[in-house]
């Protein structure tokens, strides 16, 4: 027996989560406050994803794998800094960190998240 494909959120061309076989695939999360710097944006981010995940019934404890997308490589000590803090010590997922040109300039940082339900 298979499982459905259940996507939740979004709009017509994406969706915020898709779930498939007991595992939560999130689209990038981004911040909405841009008026901030890296740190801020970071916890904003980070905090969304705990709230989504909490939604589905999962938490950052079962992210498997995360791809974090920095504006500027010259954040990333200040991004580690909030992400340190906030991984579950013990549950550290793959990850990977690159710098990208974001589809909005003033937003610093996107993630996305693969976690187990």
């Amino acid at each position: 027996m298979t499982e459905d494909i259940v996507r939740t959120g979004g709009n017509h061309r994406m969706s915020n989560v898709v779930s498939y076989n007991g595992v939560l695939y999130l689209a990038g999360q981004v911040p909405t406050k841009v008026d901030v710097g890296i740190t801020e944006q970071t916890q904003e981010v980070l905090s969304t994803i705990d709230s989504i995940l909490k939604e589905h019934g999962s938490s950052k404890e079962r992210i498997l794998s995360c791809q974090i997308f920095l504006s500027d490589m010259r954040l990333f000590s200040k991004m580690n800094e909030v992400w340190d803090n906030w991984v579950a010590k013990g549950h550290a997922p793959a990850r990977a960190t690159v710098e990208a040109r974001l589809a909005s300039p003033e937003k610093l940082i996107e993630i996305c998240v693969t976690a187990a339900s």
